[in-house]
């Protein structure tokens, strides 16, 4: 099987903690062929869709531990067509490209795409909580999201609540997510020019979220599969942060999912399912849902080091992966073999 991984470069890979990494490490370790290249990195040549791919030689023996197998990985780079490819593993951080989804319309019906680009479409990772919510659902905190400075301020000061969260509509890995605080409107008003001016005549959207009373003592993240929670982790903030993920200096405990997050789980898995969004990585606070990671879910490497488990979490992502590209591959086989009967009757 062969497996193109579209991700941030190879050398802005955190060596020992990287769930990409960790994927990939799996997949060369099962003998598969992969490749790896950046959305800058495709291209079209013969009206055929192209990228500009690091190619990982195959290795005989593969080290144990992810450091090992970066330091060790021979790289070579090559131009490959897309719909060479078995699947395509979708790793790139937010925000998500249009131009880049549209060159892989084209080999959407070739490839086994994981997440699928509809889903992605709508799924941008902080507005598709939104699609859970509504007037009798209790499942995602009271959520605005607006460029209009005016509003957000209105609905700080018609909150019944103390504190909110504001945070930018593309950001990941805890970057620009701050608490706001009633008793310091005075400098909402500039805040908000910060985060919705860019500068360039344009705006970004701000997403505006009732604090969940709780949320200082961390959050949890879920990876689930297919539908399914596959892993879970407890996210602490550090000392001075109120931001528990990792890259914020978070630190990571186990977590045993309660009633309410199994719960929340089985309401939510089919529609991921539905939409194509089958490796998924949500942030829950207090049983409610926070986000919705669809493009670079992490945390992998943090379950692995806090469970100790024999069976490893990329390891069930990688089965998950070859069994929807044999059922794409049977599925061709078949429609093969009907339309020649048909052809030769």
């Amino acid at each position: 099987m062969n497996i193109c991984f579209i991700m941030y470069p190879w050398e802005n890979i955190d060596a020992e903690n990287d769930t990409s990494l960790a994927l990939i490490r799996e997949c060369v370790r099962r003998k598969h062929g992969v490749a790896m290249c950046t959305p800058a990195n495709l291209t079209i040549r013969d009206s055929v869709t192209n990228a500009f791919c690091t190619v990982i030689g195959r290795m005989d023996k593969v080290p144990s531990t992810l450091k090992a197998f970066y330091r060790k990985a021979e790289l070579r780079e090559e131009m490959l067509p897309l719909a060479g490819f078995d699947a395509i593993f979708f790793r790139a951080n937010p925000p998500l490209d249009p131009i880049m989804l549209n060159f892989l319309d084209s080999v959407k019906d070739d490839v086994f795409i994981i997440n699928s680009l509809q889903g992605m479409r709508e799924a941008n990772n902080k507005l598709y909580t939104a699609a859970f919510g509504d007037a009798h659902s209790n499942i995602i905190p009271n959520t605005h999201v607006s460029k209009n400075k005016d509003y957000l301020i209105k609905q700080i000061k018609d909150s019944k609540a103390d504190k909110m969260i504001l945070k930018p509509l593309n950001g990941f890995g805890g970057s620009g997510v701050i608490l706001i605080e009633k008793s310091a409107m005075s400098n909402i008003n500039s805040l908000l020019d910060f985060y919705i001016t860019t500068g360039e005549g344009e705006s970004n959207y701000v997403i505006l979220q009732d604090y969940i009373e709780g949320a200082d003592q961390g959050d949890v993240r879920i990876l689930l599969l297919n539908g399914d929670p596959v892993g879970a982790m407890r996210r602490v903030p550090g000392k001075d942060d109120h931001r528990s993920n990792v890259s914020a200096g978070g630190s990571v405990q186990k977590h045993t999912l309660t009633k309410a997050e199994k719960a929340l789980c089985k309401q939510i898995g089919p529609k991921l399912v539905k939409d194509g969004l089958y490796f998924v990585g949500i942030d829950v606070i207090g049983g409610k849902l926070v986000e919705v990671n669809v493009m670079s879910p992490g945390g992998i490497t943090y379950i692995n080091k806090v469970y100790k488990n024999k069976r490893k979490v990329e390891e069930k992502v990688i089965d998950f992966l070859e069994s929807k590209v044999i059922d794409k591959l049977q599925a061709f086989d078949r429609r093969t073999r009907l339309r020649k009967a048909v052809d030769e009757a």
